[in-house]
């Protein structure tokens, strides 16, 4: 569930802080009164109601990792994902299984056998 907007947690706690109850601002506001709750303690404690960064692993493959296996794909069209895998170990000391890198390709929007349209081989047809 994506996060409520900064606008909304700030009129939620003016709301509470005006006077208003709690139970009465969340039914308002169509939140759970926990949340009320939250967001006024969260301001109390942090000073914002900037939501927190989602939990979760770091992605094994950065910003810079993935540019490398995008140039990697441009030079070595051929190569196989677990060369790729072995290539990016080398350079950059990442050790990433076939699967990942399965994935990584398609968030290129590329697929791996077929050939861009007008570059297909001129004997295969």
């Amino acid at each position: 569930m994506r996060a409520y907007s900064l606008d909304l947690r700030e009129k939620i706690v003016e709301s509470v802080k005006k006077g208003v109850p709690k139970s009465e601002t969340a039914r308002r506001f169509g939140v759970d009164r926990a949340t009320v709750k939250r967001y006024c303690n969260q301001l109390d404690e942090r000073g914002t109601l900037e939501p927190r960064k989602a939990p979760g692993k770091a992605p094994k493959l950065d910003e810079g990792t993935m540019r490398l296996l995008e140039e990697d794909l441009k030079e070595r069209p051929w190569a196989t994902h677990s060369q790729r895998a072995e290539f990016l170990f080398a350079v950059c000391g990442v050790r990433v299984s076939e699967a990942t890198v399965c994935r990584a390709v398609g968030r290129f929007s590329r697929s791996r056998k077929k050939e861009p349209e007008g570059q297909r081989n001129e004997t295969s047809s």
